[in-house]
């Protein structure tokens, strides 16, 4: 396996494909980046292939040597990836920063190595759909005589912040939980309080996790022990769920779609707009000059008894100061048009700002919108990044109020909040009052989504001096720094929800199931663990093929949760991407509810719940890695998953 990139993701993949999947992992950075984090002791090696062993010891002592060829090259050219050995490799993985980097890349390397299979980080979605034709074609021709199925190449790209987007928008939001989504299919991932004395839980189609909160620890504390298990537990069975007692649980709910399109208004039923043009104080000013003005006619009415519409249409007259003084008329008279033409002077300026306001009001409305006044219940964004704009899109798809804060007037973001009508506020958030103006008091969860983690720190904790039960998710970098924060807030505010995510931990797994060659559908955060979906054929694999439903289900590794029963020759290449309505020869679909007692065939292809040992264990191209003290088993344990699972591993806590 090949990588290429210079930034974090690089080296979490690179640390993903070898440590998990126990796979020989050659690592393309630029001369000037920080050297990425070791599998064993690493290699270096520059453009010519002198090599010479880097004395820094090994940042796992126990774990068994495992080594990581590291290349140096300034460019992702012909040259350096010649001397990464991308001719002989079985994937390439490109996650430079700059999508126009990748490209280049991607173009060199299909035609050095026509059967390579390409997984490409671009955050330009349409590009990526394009590309990934003209390099299969590509492929393809450069094979002659080969079928396309017959060729092991295959283009895969995949975007950071879209893997993310689900898993950190869910975090924020109570009730919508986790989800994967794709074309035609919606996985749900839905948090379950401890069903009270003498209530089931309602399990969905399947439970995929038991939570390590209780009644008595809404924490979660890495020390809780419940019935000799530890705190959470990734894909349990019936008899770990049924002892399970006072704890939560991560359901899994499916839906064929999100949804139909809300109806349009039909003509003659959109109402105008009236709060958004004036402001409610000009609104009861314009209410009681309408009542005076009312008042008036009615005077003039019974004094004069001239007919009501007269008698209206006279004080009108009155108050634009366009009628004949009351010279010689009854003292009543006399008194009503002076009163009139006191309403006049007050509707003057009222006039004037209603006017104003509205003028105002369509000058806004092709620029950033303020939060509302009364607005409650929302979810505060920082950050209108790459990712953010991704979270944001989500959240709306999902129909939550959002309220953004972004401190560069030109970030990519702010289109598409102006074209959702999101409020945001301008401004930097450690500037005194600007989470204040978007209402983080009234909010119901904070994201904090900037590129520095002190600032999303910094904002978290001045949000809960503002309000302590705040729903906070943060994203954050550094391991290290986030396991402190994630204890630490969590001990000091126990009550309220904190959760710290890390975009390239979130990213990595579904890049490393696209190189071993398995489609993913995404990825589900669990506390700070991560479960993936993953689309996979039962030819080839063992622990699937001949066996039932029940006997394939591997306690804390994977499970299968969907039949796809659509025909070989009818199937849609990719679950993921390809709608159901733009292919109706596409087949049955997915099967959901499963019996235990199915049997699964060769030709079968099934959707997978599995945790990131558990899918490396299944894909079967290595050996697990073998197992230490950390992973829960002896030094010289075989490395395969014990019925009741895999005890966590402390690095995917680290998500």
């Amino acid at each position: 396996m090949v990588v290429c990139g210079d930034d974090g993701l690089a080296r979490r993949l690179a640390e993903e494909l070898g440590d998990v999947y126990g796979e020989r992992v050659t690592l393309v950075v630029p001369p000037a980046a920080e050297p990425p984090i070791t599998i064993g002791p690493p290699v270096r090696q520059g453009r010519r292939g002198r090599s010479a062993p880097t004395p820094a010891p090994n940042p796992v002592a126990e774990r068994p040597p495992r080594d990581l060829r590291i290349v140096e090259a300034a460019e992702p050219d012909e040259a350096g990836l010649t001397a990464a050995g991308v001719a002989d490799a079985a994937a390439l993985a490109l996650v430079y920063k700059g999508d126009d980097r990748n490209v280049r890349a991607a173009l060199v390397a299909r035609r050095l190595n026509p059967r390579l299979r390409l997984v490409i980080r671009l955050y330009n979605r349409k590009l990526g759909r394009h590309l990934e034709e003209l390099l299969d074609q590509a492929a393809i021709i450069s094979e002659p005589g080969l079928e396309p199925v017959e060729l092991d190449s295959s283009t895969t790209v995949l975007s950071d912040a879209d893997t993310a987007a689900p898993a950190l928008a869910a975090s924020a939001v109570a009730g919508t939980s986790k989800v994967v989504q794709a074309d035609g299919l919606l996985l749900r991932a839905v948090e379950r309080t401890p069903p009270r004395r003498g209530e089931s839980a309602d399990p969905g189609l399947c439970t995929l996790a038991l939570l390590s909160a209780t009644a008595s620890d809404p924490a979660g504390s890495e020390s809780s022990v419940i019935g000799g298990e530890r705190g959470l537990q990734l894909l349990p069975d019936d008899r770990a769920v049924a002892r399970a007692t006072g704890r939560g649980t991560v359901a899994l709910e499916a839906v064929a779609r999100t949804g139909p399109a809300p109806a349009a208004p039909r003509f003659g039923t959109a109402s105008l707009p009236v709060a958004s043009l004036f402001s409610r104080r000009l609104r009861w000013s314009l209410g009681g000059i309408t009542a005076a003005v009312t008042a008036l006619a009615v005077a003039s009415w019974l004094t004069t008894g001239d007919h009501p519409l007269h008698a209206a249409y006279i004080t009108l007259l009155d108050i634009f100061a366009i009628n004949e003084p009351a010279v010689g008329a009854p003292t009543q008279q006399q008194v009503l048009q002076i009163l009139a033409g006191f309403v006049g002077l007050l509707l003057l300026p009222v006039l004037v700002a209603a006017a104003l306001e509205a003028l105002g009001a369509f000058r806004t409305a092709t620029v950033l919108r303020r939060p509302p006044r009364g607005l409650s219940g929302h979810v505060v964004l920082l950050g209108l990044g790459k990712i953010g704009t991704r979270v944001l899109a989500r959240l709306r798809e999902l129909d939550i109020p959002v309220v953004c804060v972004e401190s560069d007037p030109q970030a990519r973001g702010l289109a598409l909040a102006r074209r959702l009508r999101v409020p945001v506020v301008v401004g930097d958030v450690t500037d005194e009052g600007v989470l204040e103006s978007a209402r983080v008091h009234r909010a119901h969860g904070l994201l904090a989504l900037t590129s520095s983690d002190t600032t999303n720190l910094e904002a978290a904790l001045y949000a809960r001096g503002l309000r302590p039960d705040l729903r906070v998710v943060m994203r954050l970098y550094e391991d290290d720094f986030a396991t402190a924060v994630y204890r630490t807030l969590r001990a000091a505010h126990p009550a309220a929800l904190t959760r710290s995510r890390s975009v390239t931990h979130l990213a990595a797994p579904a890049f490393a199931g696209a190189m071993m060659g398995r489609q993913i559908l995404g990825a589900i955060a669990v506390e700070r663990r991560v479960l993936l979906f993953a689309v996979v054929d039962v030819a080839g694999h063992p622990q699937l093929e001949g066996r039932t439903l029940a006997e394939s289900f591997r306690p804390g590794a994977w499970r299968v949760i969907a039949l796809d029963t659509a025909s070989p020759e009818d199937r849609r290449p990719d679950l993921a991407t390809a709608a159901r309505e733009a292919s109706p020869s596409a087949g049955p679909g997915l099967v959901w509810q499963l019996h235990p007692g199915y049997v699964l065939k060769p030709e079968d292809r099934v959707v997978l719940a599995a945790t990131r040992r558990g899918l490396a264990e299944l894909l079967g191209r290595g050996a697990p890695p073998a197992a230490t003290p950390r992973d829960g088993h002896g030094p010289g344990g075989s490395g395969h998953l014990p019925p009741t699972g895999p005890a966590p591993d402390p690095r995917e806590e680290s998500t």
